[in-house]
């Protein structure tokens, strides 16, 4: 009797796993959601909520590969990053997600010797097609604020000689 107990529970298994794999999920169980969101930040897409938070990791990483640009602006994230080790990917970044669009604000500190028109639409393009790739979502626009410029330092030429 458990052993056929058992074969009833691997069947539906099977099944669930089978459901899955065939896109055959009612749209209510497909939820992605950021571990830290709260409700507010949370916004739906064809049942799909995606956090401001996932959303502005996207934006961090695209910035983080292009050229020009020293590093994001962002005062408390600094502090964080400091403290953690670890990188923070959404310093600079404000995301604001509605119904099936995203406004983007980033603030960014430029190398210097970069051509600041260069690097900011190199970052809207970026951007733009990271996010709407990734989430479906339309990027409506991405604002870049040049909040400083990174002048070479004897301290920093000292670094890349190591």
């Amino acid at each position: 009797m458990e052993e056929n107990n058992d074969n009833n529970q691997n069947n539906e298994n099977v099944e669930n796993v089978e459901n899955v794999e065939n896109n055959n999920i009612p749209s209510e169980e497909l939820t992605i959601v950021e571990e830290n969101s709260t409700e507010e930040e949370v916004e739906t897409v064809n049942n799909i909520k995606i956090a401001n938070d996932a959303v502005a990791m996207y934006v961090g990483i695209a910035i983080a590969e292009i050229p020009g640009v020293y590093g994001m602006s962002g005062a408390l994230a600094g502090i964080t990053e400091a403290i953690s080790g670890k990188r923070n990917y959404t310093k600079g970044v404000k995301v604001d997600v509605n119904e099936k669009t995203v406004k983007i604000d980033v603030n960014i500190i430029v190398e210097y010797g970069a051509r600041i028109p260069d690097v900011a639409f190199e970052i809207q393009t970026k951007v733009k097609k990271s996010v709407e790739t990734m989430t479906g979502l339309k990027v409506s626009e991405v604002n870049v604020n040049v909040q400083g410029v990174h002048a070479i330092t004897e301290k920093d030429e000292g670094k890349e000689e190591e």
